[in-house]
């Protein structure tokens, strides 16, 4: 008998988040590709969205298509409504899952979710209102009903079951891990000169959200006395001005920052291989998926204390206080002997992290439910 873990796919369907489809197509793919003997992988997915990027996923034996597109889905399942794709073995990279009662013992069904972001709960005023609404009500959904919700660290695991203490004994830890394949391109000189960025650079992530902690960040630069210039990645369209603010006023003036949006993997593996250190500010229980990718290209690495970056980084880096973040990138970045030795202890962290060894994981977690 053949058993199938039906994956939900409605973010690499109809993706809201560019980071959480990123992650979801690279589970997949790696349970697919990590299936015991006499399991196969499935898709559940919305109505309409990128079908040729859910077809073109070798080895997804079957898709379920709800007959509603994205946003109707989730509403649906927010108020517990499965649209006829609840049971069996449901794996979701994201909270996303016709969460309702079922039977584990008798008839095998079982959903697990996966929670990669606390801000809902932790900095609600930077999430969109609906957006942090809808998760607080799925991860209620989730307490009653989820057979294990799967979270990135231990840090975060404690974390959420401090704000739901009815999941504890249900949370488990599997890590998330950069992009398939993620190296930096062969054409990366061209890709940075198409961005517009200079050779050499300290490099961040975030927007104006006070989470973000760019100001620390900034004044860190200022504070560590190197002449550098700054990029930031990620900030949202329309923020781009708010962070050049928040520069000056940390002492880094404009002629020094460079901002830019979203990029992808490839855009963005070609910046981190020009970066001469990754700063990571932010202390907010959240996947630091840009600390991440940072380890996997043996970028030096300098982060805010912070129970999240403890768990990722270990050794990989110089994880300190924050009033601390200055002096620690001056010493990081204070001779080339220096910077190779903090990339070195980077890239041997970053081989910890593997969607294959995620995958595994989760086949195992299925196995013991």
């Amino acid at each position: 008998m053949t058993a199938t873990l039906r994956v939900v796919l409605d973010q690499i369907a109809a993706p809201t988040e560019p980071v959480l489809a990123e992650a979801s197509r690279d589970l997949t793919e790696a349970l697919i590709a990590a299936a015991p003997r006499g399991c196969e992988v499935a898709g559940i997915a919305p109505a309409g969205g990128d079908v040729a990027a859910i077809d073109g996923m070798l080895g997804l034996v079957h898709v379920r298509r709800a007959a509603v597109p994205r946003r109707e889905l989730a509403r649906a399942w927010q108020m517990g409504v499965t649209s006829g794709l609840g049971g069996g073995m449901i794996h979701s990279p994201t909270l996303s899952a016709p969460l309702v009662k079922h039977d584990r013992v008798h008839d095998h069904d079982q959903t697990v979710v996966t929670v990669w972001d606390l801000r809902a709960w932790e900095v609600p005023g930077e999430v969109p209102r609906g957006s942090a609404l809808w998760q607080k009500a799925m991860l209620k959904r989730a307490v009653k009903f989820a057979d294990a919700v799967v979270v990135p660290t231990h840090a975060f695991a404690q974390r959420l079951t401090e704000i739901a203490p009815k999941l504890t004994g249900r949370v488990r830890v599997i890590a998330g891990a950069p992009p398939s394949e993620f190296a930096v391109p062969v054409d990366e000189v061209g890709r940075r000169r198409v961005l517009g960025l200079p050779e050499q650079f300290v490099l961040m992530s975030g927007g104006d959200a006070p989470s973000d902690a760019l100001a620390e960040g900034f004044a860190a630069l200022a504070e560590s006395g190197l002449d550098l210039p700054v990029v930031v990645v990620d900030t949202r369209e329309g923020q781009e001005p708010a962070v050049v603010d928040i520069a000056a006023g940390a002492g880094v003036p404009e002629r020094r920052v460079h901002v830019r949006g979203a990029l992808d993997a490839s855009d963005r593996a070609a910046v981190f291989a020009a970066a001469a250190a990754f700063v990571a500010p932010a202390q907010r229980t959240v996947f630091p998926w840009r600390v991440v990718e940072a380890l996997a290209l043996g970028v030096p690495i300098v982060a805010a204390e912070s129970p999240v970056h403890r768990d990722v980084i270990v050794d990989g880096g110089a994880v300190v206080d924050r009033d601390d973040l200055g002096g620690t990138l001056a010493a990081v970045l204070a001779s080339d002997s220096a910077a190779k030795r903090w990339g070195v202890l980077a890239a041997d962290r970053g081989r910890v992290f593997s969607w294959r060894e995620a995958a595994d994981k989760v086949w195992a977690l299925h196995a013991d439910l």
